[in-house]
């Protein structure tokens, strides 16, 4: 069982070869950015969570900063469906609007820095 776990380990993190290697060759393209030429305020959120699987949380946050927020509402959203926190409904709309703030935010300052292209 040891040994297993250590092989798929070492699949999904192989450099040369594996999971994370294939993903970073297969990204989505975004029709947003095809069409109009500039990052949409979601660009960014799939080489953040491949940087996030692979232990970059720095280069994870600057890719985009609400990776970490939004996987932390997700496993909240999935905990509180199983036992029904008592403010669980409050929590997450909570989450909801600062995760949409930190978008916003980031959105804003790519486009004073000139970083959209």
């Amino acid at each position: 069982m040891k040994g297993t776990i250590i092989l798929l380990a070492l699949f999904f993190l192989s450099e040369s070869k594996g999971v994370i290697n294939w993903l970073q060759n297969h990204l989505l393209l975004c029709p947003f950015k095809q069409t109009l030429g500039i990052d949409c305020p979601g660009c960014g959120i799939q080489r953040s969570i491949l940087e996030l699987v692979q232990g970059n949380f720095i280069a994870s946050f600057k890719l985009y900063p609400a990776t970490l927020p939004i996987i932390t509402l997700f496993i909240f959203t999935i905990v509180h469906l199983k036992f029904d926190f008592k403010n669980g409904a409050f929590f997450i709309k909570m989450l909801y609007i600062g995760i949409t703030l930190i978008i916003v935010i980031n959105y804003i300052y790519k486009i004073f820095t000139h970083q959209l292209i």
